[in-house]
């Protein structure tokens, strides 16, 4: 007996030929009558973000500003101000995880 490869593979269709899915009768028989209602809370974060794309990431102003005053030896580090900084930062990661 000889086989030849002329049985195409299931699920396949070949160009030109289009398989048409079935619609269950639940979904094309009655109109849809579902409402969506955004929270004030919705609203508030959408004019949020809209803000924040606004705002550039970086004050170059700020930047310039430090820039020179580190170039003219104005720019003082306060260590203890750093350091307290850092464990506020990581007291507020703390009890977030909690």
């Amino acid at each position: 007996m000889k086989i030849e490869g002329t049985l195409k593979p299931v699920g396949t269709t070949t160009p030109g030929e289009s398989r048409v899915r079935p619609r269950s009768d639940a979904s094309s028989t009655a109109p849809s009558d579902d409402k969506v209602e955004l929270s004030s809370l919705s609203t508030s974060l959408s004019k949020a973000e809209a803000a924040l794309s606004t705002t550039p990431a970086v004050d170059h102003s700020r930047v310039d500003e430090i820039r020179q005053a580190i170039s003219e030896g104005r720019f003082k580090i306060d260590a203890n101000r750093i350091a307290d900084g850092l464990i506020e930062s990581v007291r507020q990661m703390l009890d977030a995880q909690s």
